[in-house]
């Protein structure tokens, strides 16, 4: 099973998937956590140009298909080995970020987005995909917080620094995502404790083991 997650800067989307990997491993199953960008050998070198707020020069166009190389890379090398192996593959962000943050934050064409998202994954797409929702300004002070914490030379606040308004539009793309597949997406509002945002996802999910007949 492949679920993925999603949300804006500081929706808590690492966390939640880390949280879920633990209880996923407490019921003794196997799954393997990854992300993007940075969950293949390309990716991780990739990551810091993509994500590092000292990065200014990257076109939009540029970035896009830095993303879609990463992507590419880790269905062939991550992804699927792991989900033909038996895995349940728990992915920190996927196809969705393209069509939110380079589709509706950058402007480019959605429809292009799609059909440059079928050519990277053939196709693969999550059974599940959590949306952790959070409103920007709130999201904003989290990330913040989350960059001054890690204490690294290199900040990943590249996508942080922009405008309110592009994180606006990156939010209410995903509110759309939902509304053209609602049967995939669960969408978690983020704001609330974080126990009980975990144990909605955990409910999520457990039942998606039990549709898909994994569940004891």
């Amino acid at each position: 099973m492949f679920i993925s997650f999603e949300g804006i800067e500081g929706s808590g989307k690492s966390t939640t998937a880390r949280a879920l990997a633990e209880h996923l491993q407490e019921r003794g199953l196997d799954p393997l956590l990854t992300r993007e960008p940075g969950g293949c050998t390309l990716g991780r070198g990739l990551r810091h140009t993509l994500l590092d707020m000292r990065v200014h020069t990257l076109s939009s166009r540029a970035e896009l298909f830095l993303f879609l190389a990463d992507r590419t890379q880790h269905v062939t090398e991550v992804i699927r080995p792991a989900l033909e192996a038996g895995q349940i593959v728990l992915c920190d962000r996927y196809v969705d970020s393209t069509l939110a943050y380079q589709g509706y934050g950058r402007g480019l064409d959605t429809g292009f987005l799609r059909r440059l998202n079928e050519t990277a994954t053939g196709g693969l797409m999550p059974e599940v995909t959590l949306l952790l929702d959070v409103p920007v300004p709130c999201g904003l002070t989290r990330a913040g917080k989350c960059n001054k914490d890690a204490g690294t030379t290199i900040s990943e606040g590249r996508f942080d620094s922009e405008s309110r308004d592009f994180h606006e539009r990156v939010r209410s793309g995903y509110h759309a995502l939902t509304q053209e597949e609602p049967d995939r997406f669960a969408v978690i509002d983020s704001s609330q404790l974080f126990e009980d945002v975990i144990l909605q996802c955990f409910s999520v999910v457990e039942r998606t083991l039990r549709r898909f007949g994994d569940a004891d």
